[in-house]
């Protein structure tokens, strides 16, 4: 991992920790955001740390297992990452869907939190 760009030594930590929280415990994706924060999560917008946990603890779901399939990171000129992530999802007993989700990360107090998410599943109409 050393040999990669700092930005994506850093994203790619952000998302292994992000996945791990939301398939163990997603009430403890609460340390990752901010008060500022905003959630696009399929078409519906939340803003805050509250709002966000709140959205996420309540999907309709007890079990979730995600599979990455690829990840990509670039940094932005005012010193932020931002990171897109490709994968499939597995909820209960539903079928695998694939999903596509973007995170823009921010270093705060030395920390790396995320200021903006957006998540959508890739559902296409055949």
């Amino acid at each position: 991992m050393g040999d990669k760009p700092i930005w994506e030594q850093i994203g790619s930590s952000f998302v292994q920790h992000y996945y791990q929280l939301f398939d163990t415990d997603r009430t403890q994706l609460g340390s990752i955001y901010i008060d500022a924060s905003c959630l696009t999560w399929e078409g519906q917008q939340f803003q805050g740390k509250a709002a966000i946990v709140e959205k996420l603890s309540s999907l309709p779901f007890t079990k979730i297992a995600h599979s990455i399939t690829a990840q990509d990171h670039q940094p932005t000129p005012d010193s932020c990452i931002m990171s897109m992530v490709v994968g499939q999802l597995k909820a209960d007993d539903d079928q695998v869907l694939g999903f596509h989700q973007t995170f823009l990360l921010k270093s705060i107090n030395t920390a790396w939190v995320c200021t903006n998410e957006v998540f959508r599943l890739a559902l296409h109409n055949l």
